[in-house]
């Protein structure tokens, strides 16, 4: 046998300290990495992590107030809880397995049990610096990169009993790494309806919940689309808030131990069922389970002791029972439904008899469409076996054989035209990212019954391609992607898209699965650098930065990038601008503004914000012109 060129001894064995294991594989701990474009990119789970160390002060009856400040790059969170014991300050902060959540008696339904959030935070973080204040005095401790740079002596204090903590995101493992606002507060709302009674000042804005998840629907639905007021119910260890609109689909906002369950779990499956049964029997009828929960939005919140979640992030629940010796999550959740909205229902008959219009709506319109819905399918059935819209790829995000991280990587391109997708094609990664051409513009779908999903082949094969006709439990891809040129047309098709997405699958851009490709605008290079700018702004300084007048190229199409430069654009650095719908907005409105007749309010809107556009040399010139006087400012 030949001999191994490798030694393999003692010597090769390594074993890693706490914060070099965390550093290495970041994704074992906090999930994707990101850089801020979507809510559940690493840099939200690093302040929700200390934000829940504070929430949990507050359940324990200790501190009614939070402030967090987020600028630029700097994390502020200060809490006036107990503050950390001042000798275990370091210890808290800086060594796994280290923590006050061990002791089921003091922290029995907590989310953060494995003592690993903050040190993760810790880690990770440039700078990171924590402060305890207990009793008069007070214990400060500094940190770069989880090594300890500053252990400060305990001083003497006027300051209010809590814990402050600051720190920055490391950029070399967060790259180009920004917080979006909206989703920060997104999280805050949330913080609050969930633990009524609690004050957050964010950025010295007040947050506050009276009513819990009564008040969580009220910020996120229409009132005046809503078919009967909101039910609200609560119980030892569980809420529950829910009405029917008007919109597609179902809605739902899920919590264990105050923990956003975004991807759902046992206990959102279990309301479901639950909803539907006690319905069937309160109006002694078999309704379809689809039309009862057609057009719901609901809030459910349990607290269990030791959940376990499927992922470190503890995004879905995997939990069966509510406690090592209680019921299982279904049964919890299903006597509870059961009873208090069955009495209910009795006790309100206005809410009762708006319920029941609604399901009967629905069973209308399921069967109205319920022909033309089986043709649609059988064609969109035989056109995925080829089906020259879709470039799949070969990992998807409903499979549960592929890992997590995997599973998040998955994306969907729809791009307008043949040329743009075969770029697209040409570059993508084959195992992440499928590609959907659109054949020109879509069909303005504003005003439409979801019975033109069926009967337009477009939207149909879009639909079956991303398998969201029953709404999300199936969606194949993480993250959809609208890639269109950013001229006019481009920009229409966006509009098009946003208006079908929020039409009829309003969920998906609620979610935060719907984005905006962007793509540069211009190629500035030499021979001996090459510089893509994404805007006027960026542009200029490429000039100014090469020097000795560059080559300009405008690019007018994603047609006329090439596969090889398409390849850095879809990458790791990707660009992307997630569409948020802000609570404050209602869809209805929205789409019709801007989609409706061309209303008086519109037409002001184009005439105050149009702007003309010189020739393109003109530009070309000024950004020469404006980056000579920039070299001659600072020479």
């Amino acid at each position: 046998m030949a001999e191994l060129s490798v030694n393999y001894s003692e010597d090769s064995i390594r074993s890693l300290d706490w914060k070099e294991h965390i550093r290495l594989r970041p994704g074992m701990y906090i999930g994707k990495l990101g850089d801020g474009s979507a809510y559940d990119d690493g840099i939200y789970v690093l302040l929700k992590e200390i934000v829940d160390n504070s929430i949990d002060e507050f359940v324990m009856g200790a501190g009614k107030t939070i402030d967090i400040s987020v600028y630029d790059h700097k994390i502020y969170v200060r809490d006036y809880g107990r503050g950390i014991p001042l000798g275990k300050v370091i210890d808290c902060v800086s060594k796994i397995n280290t923590g006050g959540k061990y002791d089921s008696k003091a922290f029995q339904k907590s989310v953060g049990l494995n003592g690993v959030g903050t040190k993760a935070v810790n880690a990770l973080s440039s700078t990171f610096t924590v402060q305890s204040y207990r009793d008069g005095k007070s214990k400060k401790a500094e940190f770069t990169k989880g090594e300890l740079i500053g252990d400060n002596p305990e001083i003497e204090t006027t300051q209010r009993n809590g814990t402050s903590i600051h720190f920055v995101p490391d950029d070399t493992i967060f790259r180009n790494f920004r917080f979006i606002p909206e989703f920060v507060e997104n999280m805050i709302w949330n913080y609050v309806f969930l633990n009524a009674g609690l004050t957050i000042n964010f950025n010295n804005q007040k947050y506050f919940s009276e009513k819990g998840l009564h008040d969580l629907l009220i910020r996120n639905t229409d009132a005046e689309t809503n078919r009967y007021p909101i039910i609200h119910l609560k119980g030892e260890d569980i809420e529950i808030a829910m009405t029917h609109g008007q919109q597609y689909g179902e809605e739902y906002y899920s919590f264990v131990n105050g923990q956003h369950t975004t991807q759902g779990g046992t206990h959102q499956q279990a309301f479901r069922e639950a909803v539907v049964k006690t319905i069937r029997e309160f109006y002694k009828k078999e309704f379809d389970a689809s039309d009862i929960r057609a057009s719901i939005v609901a809030a459910i919140s349990i607290r269990v002791q030791e959940p376990v979640f499927e992922s470190q992030t503890k995004t879905k629940l995997g939990s069966l029972n509510v406690g090592p010796d209680g019921p299982t999550v279904r049964t919890f959740i299903n006597d509870f439904v059961k009873k208090e909205l069955d009495d209910y229902l009795h006790k309100h008959p206005d809410v009762a008899d708006g319920l029941l219009k609604r399901i009967l709506q629905s069973e209308r319109e399921r069967k109205d469409i319920a022909g033309i819905k089986k043709l649609a399918n059988e064609r969109a059935k035989k056109a995925s076996l080829h089906n020259r819209k879709l470039r799949d790829c070969k990992w998807h995000l409903d499979d549960e054989k592929q890992p997590e991280e995997n599973r998040k990587k998955t994306t969907l391109f729809i791009t307008e035209g043949d040329s743009a997708s075969g770029s697209i094609t040409k570059a993508r990664d084959v195992n992440t990212q499928g590609v959907f051409s659109l054949k020109g513009k879509p069909l303005n779908s504003f005003g439409l019954t979801k019975k033109v999903v069926y009967e337009n082949e477009e939207f149909n094969l879009l639909q079956h391609a991303l398998n969201i006709e029953d709404g999300l439990d199936g969606l194949r891809y993480n993250n959809i992607v609208i890639a269109t040129d950013a001229d006019v047309d481009g920009m229409h098709i966006r509009l098009l898209l946003l208006t079908f997405f929020l039409q009829f699958f309003p969920d998906l851009v609620k979610t935060g699965h719907v984005y905006i490709l962007q793509t540069p605008l211009f190629r500035v290079r030499n021979k001996k650098e090459t510089i893509y700018c994404y805007s006027d702004e960026e542009r200029v300084l490429a000039i100014n930065k090469l020097g000795n007048k560059p080559e300009i190229t405008r690019f007018k199409g994603l047609g006329e990038i090439s596969p090889n430069e398409f390849e850095g654009f879809i990458g790791e650095d990707m660009r992307l601008d997630p569409v948020i719908l802000s609570s404050d907005v209602k869809i209805k409105n929205l789409l019709e503004y801007y989609m409706g007749k061309n209303t008086p309010e519109r037409q002001k809107h184009i005439v105050q914000n149009l702007r003309i556009e010189k020739d393109e040399a003109d530009i070309i010139a000024k950004a020469e012109a404006d980056a000579e006087a920039e070299t001659l400012v600072v020479a």
